[in-house]
Formats: structure tokens, C-alpha cells, sequence
């Protein structure tokens, strides 16, 4: 891989885990759609989603993986930094503010870190299975079935996993649950022109190389 499409790969790739990370951040707030109760982060995370389909679509299983594994080692970088700093002395003139930000760092966060790291290792790389499974079914054609579907099963699992290691004994989990789902299964129908136009883009940049295969 190189060029043009090294370049587009790392675009996706930051994205992803810019996604991803902002996502474990923003979780601890819960926050009311349409009348649908979800953590905030469900917003975030939904891209990452996206993101591995177009990637899955354009290079393959094997350089979608890549982009998976790299985002869990930048999930446990993540969680040591913010580990280092909230247990670093503070200054003196600042230490009135230490234990609000323990609480909110970390306090919150270690907790949502290790929900998403679980969640996160196994829907994503349920996802990846699922496209590729589905792609080879349809011998190439129909991506929006591949990508709806496939999105909707792991989101599933992703939800259920992340949603009761996460908020477990602090609140009633099925309103959470189904509202977090109803959420992201909708994001994922809305994301299906974004994956269309995401490959559609590539193909056009990387072609003739990743042009081989037409979208159905």
C-alpha cells in the first residue's frame, strides 16, 4: 500500500480511532434522543462502524483488522495516560480541583474503559466476520445488505456487553439497552449512503487497483 491510497487509509484509520476514543470519553454522560435514553458516546461510536465497512469494502479483511487491533492497543494507551494523570501530585495552587477531576476521569472512565475494551474486541471483530461472510454469500454485490446487517448484529452485541459491565448495579439496564439500540440501528440505516459514497469515492481515487470490484 502506498501513495494515494496509504494516505486515504490513514485518514480512515485516525478516524476511527479519533471515533472511538471520543466515544470512551464523552459515555459517562447519558442523554435522551427522541425520546430514547443512551450513553453519549453511542453518537461517536456508531462512525466507527462505518468506518470498517468502507475500509472492509476497499482493502479487505486483513487491513480492516489491522485497524481494529491498533485501536484496542490506543484504548489501553488511553487509559494509562489518563491513569498517570490523575494520580501525578498536583500543584498546590490546584489541588482544591484534584478529586473533581479523579471523579470525572477516571472515577467514570476506568470503569467505561474496560466495558469498551470487552465490547469493543468483540463486536468489532464480530463485524469484520460478518461483512466478509455476507460479501462472500452475495459474491460481492448487495452492500447495503452486508453493511446494514452486519452493523445491526454487532451493534447488538456491542450494546449488550458494554451496556452491562459499564452501568451494572447504578441504574435499570433495558431502558439503556433498547434505547442505545433503537439509536444505533437507526444510525446504522442512515450511514448506509455515507459507506456507498465513502467506497464510491475510493474507487474513484484508488482505481485501477481498488476499482476491481463493483458496488451492487
Amino acid at each position: 500500500m502506498q501513495g494515494k491510497s496509504l494516505t486515504a487509509y490513514l485518514y480512515l484509520a485516525a478516524t476511527f480511532v479519533a471515533a472511538m476514543i471520543a466515544a470512551n470519553v464523552v459515555a459517562t454522560k447519558i442523554i435522551v434522543l427522541g425520546g430514547l435514553v443512551a450513553p453519549a458516546g453511542v453518537l461517536a461510536y456508531s462512525i466507527t462502524f462505518a468506518v470498517t465497512d468502507i475500509v472492509c469494502e476497499t482493502w479487505g479483511k486483513e487491513r480492516t483488522q489491522t485497524i481494529v487491533r491498533a485501536g484496542f492497543v490506543v484504548q489501553v494507551l488511553v487509559w494509562l495516560l489518563i491513569t498517570l494523570a490523575v494520580v501525578v501530585p498536583p500543584a498546590p495552587f490546584w489541588a482544591e480541583h484534584q478529586a473533581a477531576y479523579a471523579s470525572v476521569l477516571l472515577g467514570g472512565t476506568s470503569r467505561i474503559i474496560v466495558a469498551s475494551l470487552i465490547a469493543y474486541a468483540c463486536s468489532q471483530t464480530f463485524d469484520v466476520w460478518i461483512f466478509n461472510r455476507i460479501k462472500q454469500a452475495t459474491a460481492g454485490r448487495h452492500l447495503w445488505l452486508r453493511n446494514n446487517v452486519g452493523t445491526a448484529l454487532s451493534q447488538t452485541l456491542d450494546t449488550g456487553l458494554f451496556i452491562t459491565i459499564a452501568f451494572y448495579g447504578k441504574t435499570d439496564l433495558m431502558p439503556l439497552i433498547g434505547g442505545q439500540l433503537l439509536v444505533k440501528w437507526i444510525i446504522a440505516l442512515l450511514d448506509t449512503p455515507v459507506v456507498y459514497a465513502g467506497v464510491y469515492l475510493l474507487r474513484r481515487l484508488l482505481q485501477p487497483p481498488a476499482a476491481a470490484q463493483a458496488t451492487a
